[in-house]
């Protein structure tokens, strides 16, 4: 009762900045909500579910849905990994190394995505970017002149690749404090009864990892799941006839670019549902390993 209390304020302060703005967008998601209403050069039309309807029923949606989980996908995968594998790294190399890896990690983390976005485009730019002309230096001459945001699967390749650079400093931060965190006696305990490196960190640290993890992966997925400003940026809109587009870009498009702000709505309502479907999900699956374990 007592935490409950500790975090209504927090909980207050959050229903009230958020509650409102997503109660307005689930508002307009069911009118007829264009230019001409929105300069009261019309009345509101009341749709219903129309919108909803037409967005399931276009078979763009569902292209930019299955291109926006698989990029979610590989960005989280790509986070979790990277930070994970720098946080078992930090834990056994020297001080001073650590604390390069560390200041480094929170450069990268702080960087505006505008800004961050802008360097990785000058850098793998067709003609004068570092990249091309390194690749080329030793010897691969296919790098010269080439677009690294022509191809599809090249762009979003460069674009998970800024966005991994900029969300594992989050990984590393969280997964080291917690492997500083987990007492040296049970890792020593653990490889007197003879387990290996293997089973140490799959049956010992892993669960005890368990919440520190969680946390990331949770965050990653949120985060990654709403990617707008580096697709936006590195692809100038979502890429060449919008082959990179991404949901959170695609509402972009059809909120302002064409003024459907109904439409716009409606596909951040579906955004919002499908982030609260999988973040409740993966905490179900979380607390039943948990219960598995304990069991």
């Amino acid at each position: 009762m007592m935490a409950l209390l500790y975090l209504a304020p927090a909980a207050l302060l959050l229903i009230a900045m958020m509650g409102y703005p997503l109660y307005q967008l689930v508002q307009i998601s069911l009118y007829e909500y264009g230019q001409a209403q929105a300069s009261g050069g019309a009345p509101l039309e009341f749709l219903g579910a129309g919108n909803y309807l037409e967005l399931l029923g276009d078979e763009r949606f569902w292209v930019v849905l299955l291109q926006t989980c698989a990029f979610a996908a590989v960005c989280v995968l790509g986070s979790l990994a990277t930070g994970i594998g720098l946080a078992v790294l930090a834990t056994r190399i020297a001080p001073l190394p650590r604390i390069l890896l560390f200041l480094a990690a929170i450069g990268a983390w702080a960087t505006p995505a505008v800004a961050g976005s802008t360097v990785w485009l000058f850098l793998f730019d067709q003609d004068f970017g570092l990249v091309n002309e390194v690749l080329t230096g030793i010897g691969i001459s296919a790098a010269e002149g080439m677009s690294w945001t022509y191809d599809k699967y090249v762009a979003f390749g460069l674009v998970a690749a800024e966005v991994i650079w900029c969300s594992f400093p989050f990984v590393l931060v969280t997964t080291y404090a917690g492997l500083t965190g987990i007492p040296g006696e049970i890792v020593e305990a653990a490889a007197l009864d003879g387990a290996s490196t293997w089973r140490t960190a799959r049956s010992v640290l892993l669960p005890m990892l368990r919440p520190v993890l969680l946390i990331a992966t949770v965050q990653s997925i949120i985060w990654d799941f709403k990617v707008f400003t580096q697709i936006y940026v590195m692809t100038n809109g979502g890429g060449v006839a919008g082959q990179n587009m991404v949901l959170n870009v695609y509402a972009y498009q059809e909120a302002f670019a064409a003024s459907n702000y109904g439409t716009g709505s409606a596909i951040g309502v579906v955004m919002t549902a499908l982030l609260l479907v999988i973040t409740l999900g993966y905490l179900r699956a979380q607390r039943r390993n948990g219960t598995e374990v304990l069991a």
